[in-house]
Order: C-alpha cells, then sequence, then structure tokens
C-alpha cells in the first residue's frame, strides 16, 4: 500500500514538472515569435519622437502599430531659433532646441543696432545713433528701411512680415498714468504718425511689457498686468476694465516684474507670469467673458518665451511638447531652460532663473526659414 502512494506521489511530481518544462518552452517559443511591431507602445513613442520627419515617416510603413505610434509624434513644424547678439563682432549664434545644436552666421548689417521685435522670421531693429528704424531677414539679408524714429526704450511690435501691404508698426509710451503716446508706421511710409491718448484706467508702459497682434489688434501688457488694446481698424485705444491675472503671493518678489511674457495662439492671448524656482503660471484670456483663466495644460502646444517677443508652436518633438521653454541655455550652450507642465518641474533640473539678471536685448527667438539648406 506504502508503495502504491510512493508511486503515486512521484509520478504527480513528475507531471508537474512536465507541465512546467512545457510551459517554459511555449514562453520561449513565443518570445523568439515576437517582432519588433510588439514593442512596447510607451517604447515606441520614445523612439519615433527622436527621429526626424524623414525618418519618421519612413519607420510609419513598417505596419500598422508602427503607423500609429509614428503618426501620434511625428513633428510637422520647425521650432523657432535662438537668436543671440554678441556684444561685440558681427558673429551671430542661432540655437536650434529642437537638435540641440548651434550655428553661426556673420551679419555685419546689424552693426550698432538693438533688436526690438521678431515675426514670421523678420527682425526689427533700432539704431540709437542713427534713430534708423528697420527690417532684416537674416536668413535672406533682406532690408526694408522706416522712416527715421527715436525709440527710448518703449515696446515695440508689428503686425506680420513687411512684404504684406497690412505690416503695421506699432509702439506705445505713456506720458503720465493717464496719456498714452501711441505711434504707428508701415513700409513705404515717409513719416511715423503719433497720437495722445486718454486712459481710463491708470496704464505705465515700459520695456518690460508685452506686446502680441491679433485679429486687427495689438494687445499691450502693462506693468502691472492691466490690458491696453489699439484697435488697427478705428485708431482706438482702450485699457480694458478686467482684472490682472491673479499670482501667489511669492510671485512678488524681487525683479517680478520681469519674469512675464504673453503671445498669441490661434486667435488666444496666452500669458506667462514666472518668478524665480516656483512653477510658471499660464492664462488664456477669455475676450468674451472677460476673464484670465489658468491652463493646466497646452494640449500638446509648446510655448517659446523670451522678453521682446514670444512665440507658440504645435507639432513639434513629442519630448518637446506642452512645455515652455525659455530664452536661457545651460550646459555651454546644449541645452534650454524649459518646463514641462506634464511633469511639473524644469528642465535640466534646479536650472531656473532670474529674469532679472538677464540682458533684455541678449537674445530673441526667431522663425527660420522652411528651407535651411542654404543656411545649415
Amino acid at each position: 500500500m506504502g508503495g502504491r502512494k510512493r508511486r503515486k506521489v512521484k509520478l504527480l511530481s513528475a507531471r508537474v514538472a512536465d507541465d512546467k518544462r512545457r510551459t517554459r518552452m511555449n514562453k520561449k517559443a513565443m518570445l523568439e515569435m515576437q517582432t519588433w511591431s510588439d514593442l512596447p507602445l510607451e517604447l515606441l513613442h520614445l523612439i519615433f519622437c527622436r527621429l526626424s520627419l524623414e525618418d519618421n515617416i519612413r519607420s510609419s510603413i513598417a505596419c500598422k502599430r508602427w503607423n500609429t505610434a509614428a503618426i501620434s509624434v511625428r513633428v510637422v513644424n520647425q521650432s523657432p531659433w535662438l537668436m543671440y547678439f554678441p556684444k561685440f563682432g558681427n558673429m551671430y549664434e542661432f540655437y536650434d532646441p529642437a537638435q540641440r545644436k548651434t550655428y553661426s552666421l556673420e551679419l555685419p548689417e546689424l552693426y550698432g543696432s538693438r533688436v526690438c521685435y521678431t515675426k514670421d522670421g523678420w527682425l526689427l531693429l533700432y539704431r540709437p545713433r542713427t534713430n534708423r528704424v528697420f527690417f532684416f531677414n537674416p536668413f535672406s539679408r533682406e532690408v526694408v528701411k522706416l522712416p527715421r524714429f527715436e525709440l527710448t526704450y518703449q515696446i515695440v511690435a508689428f503686425s506680420c512680415a513687411p512684404a504684406f501691404n497690412t505690416c503695421v508698426v506699432f509702439t506705445v509710451r505713456h506720458i503720465s498714468p493717464t496719456i498714452v503716446a501711441i505711434s504707428t508706421c508701415h513700409p513705404g511710409a515717409t513719416e511715423w504718425v503719433t497720437v495722445n491718448y486718454q486712459n481710463r484706467l491708470p496704464f505705465v508702459s515700459s520695456i518690460w511689457n508685452k506686446i502680441v497682434c491679433c485679429n486687427g489688434f495689438f494687445f499691450c501688457l502693462s506693468l502691472t498686468g492691466w490690458l491696453g488694446v489699439f484697435d488697427l481698424l478705428d485708431r482706438t485705444w482702450n485699457v480694458l476694465s478686467l482684472p490682472p491675472p491673479k499670482c501667489p503671493e511669492n510671485f512678488f518678489e524681487k525683479n517680478w516684474w520681469k519674469g512675464k511674457f504673453m503671445l498669441e495662439h490661434n486667435g488666444d492671448i496666452l500669458v506667462i507670469y514666472t518668478c524665480s524656482s516656483e512653477s510658471p503660471i499660464i492664462y488664456k484670456l477669455h475676450r468674451s467673458n472677460m476673464f484670465w483663466q489658468e491652463m493646466k495644460t497646452l494640449d500638446g502646444m509648446t510655448l517659446f518665451a523670451s522678453f521682446l517677443s514670444s512665440h507658440s508652436r504645435t507639432d513639434l518633438p513629442g519630448m518637446m511638447r506642452n512645455s515652455v521653454y525659455f530664452s536661457k541655455v545651460r550646459f555651454f550652450g546644449k541645452r534650454c531652460i524649459s518646463y514641462s507642465l506634464d511633469d511639473c518641474r524644469y528642465y535640466p533640473r534646479k536650472q531656473c532663473h532670474d529674469w532679472g539678471e538677464q540682458d533684455p536685448f541678449e537674445n530673441i527667438w526667431i522663425e527660420p526659414p522652411e528651407d535651411l539648406s542654404s543656411f545649415i
């Protein structure tokens, strides 16, 4: 009887061992049958977001799964470049944050000038010694001159590239808390037009103010957060009775007013508030209901913030999306300071910046041309 039980136990152990061996062999066979298309989707996203557009398209035809992953992170837009203005000489550097590469270009045409604004790949510049105001495209070397005008650190912007007949240059300067002088000009004009406007609300302008043009209006954010609006068609000026965006008390520290940025995206006005190591706060203006709404996500958009003009982009590399890129480069020119809204942190870590230390005319974001073959 005891021998029969021992034989049963032995037989049962053999069956268990055989089942385990069979399971191991099946797993091994399944692993051997797996292909590159079976890679985890997260890993595919990480790989494809680092490919160039050409390589991304090639990879997407491998299989249906790769096609879905490649399209979800495909880059169809070119990131703005950060243009540096040297203190001496005519050699200018351009930093591409997507490729983390720096290019140099000699531009003697800019000697003695100060940058004021950028849009559509064009610079607006000013020569203090001669009061010369002019447009310059650093990639095509085109120059468009404007009538002479004294720009004493007031903020200035333009509506679109000077090649279009709708291009208007706009500048605002406060004479008193309730009066501002607004000057406008356009390519081909022989003089600037200046008109004084009365404010219903106090509006103090300075170099730290911000201007963007959107749908025929120039929006100007004052030093204290009030929003002035200039209607290009009716040539009217109005300071909106819209309370400034609310900020935490710890934002009101030294140089807090210098860490503000404003930009336009698809008709929306966005404002970025920063302060030292605190996380940036982003607001969107709801013009119909007249209030500032805090944004917790950018829905894949990327913002590029600099003192004199800021930009937005969609469809950039996956690792750049839902982030704000600032006009400061660390690690010997290899990486921009950025803030990810997904990860709620700065990159590189602990590399936030005191904007009060930076010269506002040191650099500016500029849109490079689609065809870079003649430039790189």
